[in-house]
């Protein structure tokens, strides 16, 4: 059974759930620098991916000054492929339905084209970011 559950950063059992998940796709996965992984926390609405009470995905959402930031997309290596991407980017995106501005992110290359099935599009160019070649990507229908 899927489960998505919706938490701030005070849930401190979540957080270290997502924070698990987090750590074992981007620092050890992607040997992103530790350092960089662990900002905006606090004012992030953060989600956690449950199949049968078993944390297989995680993402976050943050307001900036430009909209609504999409950010930390994180799927265990061993659970790739089964959907839960897609279910956290769905729970993240009806979270924000009353919303009428831009929803961005920064999307990594490799994974582009599953945000662009979804209606994600390329902006701007291509540029590092912890290491990791990324584009800047907007919901265009949502705005």
């Amino acid at each position: 059974m899927i489960e998505i559950k919706k938490f701030r950063f005070g849930n401190t059992k979540l957080m270290q759930i997502a924070h698990e998940i987090r750590h074992e796709v981007f620092v050890i996965g992607q040997n992103c620098p530790e350092e960089l992984e662990w900002e905006f926390e606090e004012e992030s609405t953060h989600f956690l991916v449950f199949n049968n009470k078993k944390a297989v995905a995680t993402a976050r959402h943050r307001k900036t000054i430009k909209g609504y930031k999409l950010e930390r997309f994180a799927v265990l290596a061993s659970k790739r492929g089964k959907g839960y991407g897609k279910k956290v980017l769905q729970a993240i995106l009806a979270d924000l339905a009353d919303f009428n501005g831009l929803l961005y992110m920064h999307a990594q290359v490799q994974v582009l084209p599953f945000y662009e099935k979804l209606g994600f599009e390329k902006e701007g160019e291509i540029f590092e970011e912890a290491g990791i070649m990324h584009y800047k990507i907007v919901l265009q229908n949502n705005y």
